[in-house]
């Protein structure tokens, strides 16, 4: 597993991960977490570091945060955002082949990683081999097919998300994604709703980028037509002047124990 962004897309993510939606997303996992001063954790696709250097922030200098990605444009993103942090470590590693020991880590986190990946067993028989007795899980992943839009053309809005949808190695991961936990071996496995909602299609918030990432997606994969993909945004502007823009997508947050 091998997932590369270049320059411009690694900036652009990690813009979007300064939107107030995906800065509570962060929270949220932390709060699941629940670090205390001196512990060891990990996120597993740590993309632009921002977690990694809340995480930091949390376990303090007698702490561990290590961040993991394949993308050498996301890594170099991740080291400037930590640098200073001597608690704070950056890796290139591959999921399915964590570079630590059996046991290494407190608690792991990982967001949208997994529907990139084939082989979700050994992805998760990965993460409970480093995760220490007792040790803590939290993973989000979105249900990209649940969007609500309000957008004119809702067949043109269907081939667009199919697009999107084809992109992912493992779509619609979060309705398996329980099960595959249990078969793990680890425990206590809840799920709860994290809901991102625009009323607004402001470049400050989320599904701005999104979408309009979606639709160049579509447009690159012959989807749909440069002119149904301009016409596709050129709507939902209209939308938003009119006050009528609406988007709603849920975030799943997996929280699990390993025994």
């Amino acid at each position: 597993m091998s997932i590369q962004f270049d320059e411009k897309a690694a900036r652009s993510l990690e813009r979007s991960y300064q939107t107030p939606e995906i800065a509570a997303t962060r929270q949220s996992t932390l709060n699941a977490l629940g670090l205390q001063p001196g512990e060891h954790v990990a996120d597993m696709g740590c993309g632009p570091g921002f977690l990694v250097a809340e995480m930091a922030d949390v376990v303090g200098p007698h702490g561990r945060a290590v961040g993991i990605d394949t993308s050498a444009n996301m890594l170099a993103l991740a080291e400037n955002r930590t640098d200073g942090l001597a608690q704070a470590e950056i890796f290139e590693a591959d999921l399915l082949h964590l570079p630590f020991a059996d046991g290494e880590f407190d608690a792991l986190a990982c967001t949208q990683l997994l529907l990139f990946i084939k082989d979700i067993p050994r992805a998760l028989s990965e993460m409970h081999r480093v995760l220490k007795p007792g040790g803590r899980l939290a993973i989000i992943e979105t249900d990209w097919r649940g969007v609500v839009l309000n957008a004119e053309d809702d067949n043109l809005t269907r081939r667009m998300f199919a697009a999107w949808d084809a992109a992912a190695v493992s779509p619609n991961l979060p309705v398996s994604l329980k099960p595959a936990l249990l078969a793990a071996g680890l425990e206590n496995v809840s799920v709860e709703g994290v809901p991102i909602i625009n009323t607004d299609f402001g470049r400050d918030g989320f599904s701005s980028g999104m979408l309009r990432g979606v639709a160049k997606k579509a447009q690159s994969m012959g989807a749909v037509s440069d002119d149904e993909a301009t016409a596709w945004i050129d709507d939902l502007k209209a939308k938003d002047a009119d006050g009528a823009y609406f988007f709603c997508v849920n975030r799943f947050l997996f929280k699990a124990v390993k025994s």
